[in-house]
């Protein structure tokens, strides 16, 4: 067999041609998008019409779906949605603008899950504290609000269902949203020359291992949240140079601070998620993969959680998550929430649910939302 000939240089095309190829596919690119965003118009002023949600998860959900499954590369469906989020971002601003209540401070990880779930075009507000999210939620003073429900290493957040407790049927989860949680080191000097590294105590946990091996004499010294370690690690360098004073935090909170990470994920555990629930006054419609969220307060019985939990067995019902808190009401008396696959309106489930009921003095349909499918 002959051997290949290799191509004629000549017959490449050169690099003006190609910047030039580029240069009228972005314009083809925004044209599309502005015909696009046009559409998207008429589609606020049918939503204002009729008194439809701006924000529809099942929606979202589908259009995802649906621009992943037309992508054959080579760029990946993480740009691909990243792009599709930003541009569905700008969409919201265009049907009707839209205030995402969060925990803050500003830099938090929930802070930046809001800005991965919900791009730069909506508004965001920082409500301090979980109970003040769905206070903000309950009075329309948000669109949405979004709280941290559990972390994979260290559990469910007592915060947010002692808030559940509170809300009761005020409040109904409306979307799930996962974080992928990574510390770094922020600062304005090579890690070799820091002295003293500031941070929630909770992130020198997660990075001991690190922090014993990249920076075994530096001092740690505790912040109430890794956004305030960033602005006093920023405060302290600006005052004395020579302090060499760092912070552990997201890349989110290096930005609004101005430090630079130095080492990303620093984290001893590479798989640590946060999930969070965006609340709102609304219900979710059923997107085709579905997760319900339920508390409830089984009878004063023996047997009565074996009851609840055996009727979601019978309909053939899985259950993907458990956790309890105080009731508040009796001592040794308990609030049991369960996530369960499925929407509310699915007969199976809807059966399940009714017939759970009759096991305990009260059961409540947090809400059935879109199972998250992709980790941000």
């Amino acid at each position: 067999m002959a051997p290949e000939l290799a191509p004629d240089p000549a017959s490449r095309p050169s690099l003006d041609d190609l910047r030039a190829r580029i240069d009228d596919l972005d314009r083809r690119i925004v044209a599309m998008l502005n015909e696009r965003a046009s559409v998207v118009v008429q589609v606020g002023a049918v939503k204002r019409a009729t008194g439809a949600p701006v924000y529809a998860p099942h929606r979202e959900a589908a259009v995802l779906r649906r621009v992943l499954g037309a992508n054959a590369g080579p760029l990946t469906d993480r740009t691909i949605e990243a792009v599709y989020r930003e541009l569905m971002s700008g969409s919201f601003a265009l049907e009707l603008p839209m205030r995402i209540g969060y925990l803050g401070p500003a830099g938090s990880f929930s802070h930046e899950a809001a800005v991965k779930h919900f791009g730069s075009s909506v508004e965001l507000d920082d409500l301090h504290e979980i109970a003040g999210v769905f206070d903000a939620v309950r009075r329309g003073h948000v669109d949405h609000g979004l709280v941290p429900i559990e972390n994979s290493t260290g559990g469910g957040v007592a915060e947010t269902l002692d808030a559940f407790l509170d809300a009761r049927a005020e409040a109904t989860i409306y979307a799930e949203v996962l974080l992928g949680v990574h510390q770094n080191l922020l600062a304005l000097c090579p890690p070799s020359e820091v002295r003293r590294i500031h941070s929630k105590p909770e992130a020198f946990a997660q990075c001991r291992r690190w922090l014993s091996v990249q920076c075994p004499g530096a001092e740690l010294v505790p912040a109430p949240s890794t956004s305030r370690a960033a602005q006093i690690a920023r405060a302290e360098a600006d005052a004395d140079a020579s302090a060499r004073p760092a912070a552990i935090g997201s890349l989110l909170a290096g930005q609004l601070h101005g430090l630079n990470p130095v080492c990303e994920r620093i984290e001893d555990n590479p798989n640590n998620i946060t999930r969070f629930f965006l609340i709102s006054r609304q219900r979710a419609a059923p997107s085709g993969d579905d997760k319900t969220s339920i508390m409830f307060r089984t009878a004063d019985r023996p047997g009565a959680l074996v009851g609840v939990l055996r009727e979601f067995d019978r309909a053939g019902v899985n259950l993907t998550h458990i956790d309890k808190r105080p009731s508040g009401r009796d001592n040794w008396s308990y609030t049991f929430f369960i996530d369960a696959q499925g929407h509310r309106d699915d007969p199976a489930l809807e059966g399940a649910l009714r017939e759970a009921g009759a096991h305990c003095q009260e059961l409540l349909v947090l809400g059935s939302y879109p199972r998250a499918a992709r980790i941000h």
